[in-house]
């Protein structure tokens, strides 16, 4: 068996009964040619450095014909546009008036704003109303929440607001538009 580690000039030596290879040898290369040479020496050793495996060309599809690069497809994208296809659906649904479990949570809220509304109008109240009532009530009340940032605002926005104030009086949904 040496004179076949020979034929590959591989330097190797007898110890205890066995045959040692005495340096590293890089034997194959990757996308060259295994000879049958090679191949029985690997064999030999039991080394199975081989990996099988498909580079996609081409798609086809129906008779047309991809690139490969419409696989490389990750989950954020698919989740985006299953995001936006519920969201189609959701539109639909309530525009044409029909219950679908996408538009439930729309219907709910539209179906809120409205109560609010007349809520706000009338003497009816709820709790989820008073809130809405007491800022109608006395906006200034909250305007501590705002911050002095928002004070600022104001001061430099009152001159040209003043005037659009006047012709904005008869707002009917009076500047308030929840979930919008």
């Amino acid at each position: 068996k040496t004179s076949f580690f020979q034929a590959l000039n591989i330097p190797t030596k007898i110890a205890k009964g066995s045959i040692e290879i005495v340096s590293n040898v890089h034997l194959i290369h990757v996308d060259t040619k295994v000879g049958a040479s090679e191949a029985t020496l690997l064999q030999m050793l039991g080394v199975k450095p081989f990996h099988y495996g498909l580079v996609v060309e081409n798609i086809y599809d129906n008779g047309s014909v991809f690139a490969p690069e419409i696989l490389d497809i990750t989950d954020e994208q698919l989740i985006g546009k299953f995001k936006s296809a519920v969201a189609n659906v959701a539109a639909v649904s309530l525009e044409i008036g029909y219950c679908t479990q996408a538009s439930v949570p729309h219907s709910l809220i539209n179906g809120f704003k409205k109560v609010l509304a007349v809520a706000v109008e009338t003497d009816i109240t709820f709790p989820l109303a008073e809130g809405i009532k007491a800022y109608i009530a006395d906006p200034s009340a909250f305007a501590a929440a705002a911050g002095p940032v928002a004070a600022a605002v104001e001061e430099t926005a009152a001159p040209a607001k003043k005037e659009e104030s006047e012709e904005e009086e008869s707002d009917d949904d009076m500047g308030f538009s929840l979930f919008d």
